[in-house]
């Protein structure tokens, strides 16, 4: 009967109302925000007395469930995994009065997967997993646009990986993979992604090497890996969970040089020497600088740059690296270096190389500078 309904309406709802109410916080921010959020609940519960048939509506009450979750004291008796259950339902109704709510699929995923967190590594979680994947994909689905989600569900098929048989593992893996470089191509300087994805490659090098049967050379593997993890540290030097990492597979980073082909350069300490004394030779990029390699392709000695005097910019000096339409260079795809020191001009053979080059170049010196004032100082 209707009776009946609106009865195990406003008892489902009560509870919700009782979950939030029980959240005390941890601090007095913490039960400041939950004073806020217990205010919202109540507001939110009424617009859905009025109108049950209202997608925002749920979808705003279970942030509010999420929310109060994380702002659960642990020595509490508040039990997160309810918050989270509730929000959870909240989300399942929001999605089926509205099929294309976006937001609503992706922080349903992200519920699921903190109460799969709380389970540890159990065939519960397991199941969890599953459907917090399920949801990303969703989330994916009607906002492929999202570095975010892509990098979430990413994250959820590695904590899968970690429960399933192992030979469901690296399928399960490689799709994690894919998921985090599809995330790194919307966004090209999302740390977190970048981190991610240094990570699992780093986890699938460990499972390589323990197989004896590698696809990839498990060194390959842990090379990409500590080129990932340095790039999120140069992104964000700051965070200590990727200095740790860093520690941790520096030595794992291939050789810092780099020969990037030929330029044509002024000599040493003559900016503006005529044109006919600009030579064209081979330019090598390593941990120290940008400078002339000799005949056999290496960067010169310390005793040839006394004699010589090549062109050597150090990286630390480097400022930015751009092209140049500037008219007094010879010709060709002008260069410029700018550094501590002022402006360094070079030229490249054509338009397409000078753009590969500059761009490889701008990414690979942001890496090296941080590493380098990563040692510096003593990290």
């Amino acid at each position: 009967s209707s009776g009946e309904s609106m009865r195990q309406f406003s008892s489902h709802h009560d509870v919700a109302m009782e979950l939030i109410n029980s959240v005390t916080g941890v601090d007095e921010e913490g039960r400041s925000r939950q004073r806020i959020l217990a205010f919202a609940g109540k507001r939110y519960l009424n617009a859905i007395e009025r109108n049950p048939d209202d997608p925002d509506a749920y979808y705003n009450w279970a942030l509010v469930l999420q929310e109060s979750a994380d702002n659960v004291d642990p020595n509490s008796g508040s039990s997160k995994d309810a918050l989270l259950e509730e929000a959870c339902k909240k989300y399942a109704e929001a999605t089926r009065l509205c099929p294309t709510l976006y937001d609503a699929y992706y922080n349903w995923a992200i519920a699921i997967a903190d109460r799969a967190k709380i389970r540890g590594r159990t065939k519960e979680a397991e199941d969890l997993w599953r459907l917090a994947i399920l949801n990303y994909e969703k989330a994916v689905q009607l906002n492929w646009n999202s570095p975010q989600a892509l990098n979430n569900w990413g994250l959820g098929l590695q904590e899968l990986s970690a429960i399933v048989p192992a030979r469901e593992k690296q399928t399960i893996i490689k799709t994690a993979i894919s998921k985090f470089r599809v995330a790194i191509q919307l966004q090209f300087d999302f740390h977190r992604a970048i981190y991610n994805l240094g990570t699992v490659l780093y986890g699938l090098a460990e499972d390589t090497m323990r197989s004896g049967r590698p696809d990839v050379s498990p060194n390959e593997l842990y090379s990409q890996s500590a080129i990932y993890v340095a790039a999120a540290h140069a992104l964000k030097p700051s965070y200590s969970v990727y200095r740790s990492a860093l520690r941790l597979v520096r030595l794992m980073l291939p050789l810092p040089y780099l020969k990037v082909g030929y330029l044509t350069a002024p000599p040493a300490n003559n900016a503006i020497a005529p044109h006919t004394d600009w030579e064209r030779s081979q330019f090598v990029l390593n941990h120290e600088g940008l400078q002339k390699a000799d005949a056999s392709g290496q960067p010169p000695s310390q005793s040839m740059d006394r004699g010589r005097k090549p062109t050597r910019i150090a990286v630390e000096d480097i400022v930015s690296v751009s092209a140049s339409a500037d008219l007094t260079l010879p010709p060709g795809a002008g260069l410029c270096v700018d550094t501590v020191h002022g402006p360094r001009f070079l030229v490249c053979i054509c338009q397409l190389l000078l753009f590969i080059f500059s761009i490889e170049v701008q990414i690979i010196l942001y890496v090296l500078q941080h590493l380098q004032m990563e040692s510096v100082t003593g990290c």
